[in-house]
């Protein structure tokens, strides 16, 4: 498979639109918790849970915020392609967890928060295809362990994540093709967690 391409000028071009983005989302990307400003690029699990708690914020919200956000990076913009699978049931998922965290209180300090998994952590409701065609649409049976302890503990899973194919290393793959590097798109995140890299860094 060759290597992807890059162009200095577009990735200039790009690398202004992503700085654009970037002004834009953090404006409108903030919370209050306690009288306090609490930004959704810098905020950690406990200040979100804290906005929740003071009644500033809840988990349909926050899972809003981030799709907007993913929808301006992942395929436009500087369209980093860390996103392969996105949970069509995020918000539903949100809602419920938003009305048993008023009825009963938050399961653990991750109730209603939004996370993505690499694509090789099975999941029962959404494709896991490690990266490759070969396993394109393939949805398995079971969680694995992992995804079943965070589920329980409130998580929603808003995405599965580009990574190397088969976790062989460098950023590419037959299934959702190269990650590129939010902060400078000519260069790679690399792998095999590229995707991962890449959606932290623009969380």
């Amino acid at each position: 498979m060759n290597r992807p391409v890059f162009h200095p000028a577009k990735c200039k071009a790009l690398r202004t639109c992503s700085k654009l983005f970037i002004a834009f989302l953090i404006s409108s990307s903030t919370v209050l918790a306690f009288g306090a400003e609490v930004q959704l690029t810098d905020a950690t699990i406990k200040e979100l849970n804290e906005a929740m708690d003071a009644g500033t914020l809840d988990s349909v919200k926050l899972v809003e915020m981030f799709h907007a956000r993913m929808g301006a990076y992942d395929k436009q913009g500087p369209a980093i392609n860390a996103i392969l699978t996105l949970n069509p049931e995020a918000l539903a998922q949100a809602r419920s967890l938003d009305e048993e965290r008023e009825s009963s209180g938050r399961r653990s300090p991750l109730h209603g928060i939004p996370i993505v998994l690499k694509d090789n952590l099975d999941t029962r409701d959404l494709p896991t295809t490690a990266g490759s065609f070969l396993l394109k649409g393939s949805v398995p049976p079971d969680d694995a362990f992992i995804v079943k302890k965070l589920r329980d503990a409130g998580a929603i899973i808003i995405a599965k994540v580009n990574m190397s194919e088969f976790a062989s290393g460098g950023a590419l793959n037959s299934l959702g093709g190269p990650t590129y590097n939010p902060h400078d798109t000519s260069r790679s995140p690399a792998g095999s967690s590229g995707g991962t890299g890449a959606a932290i860094a623009t969380a």
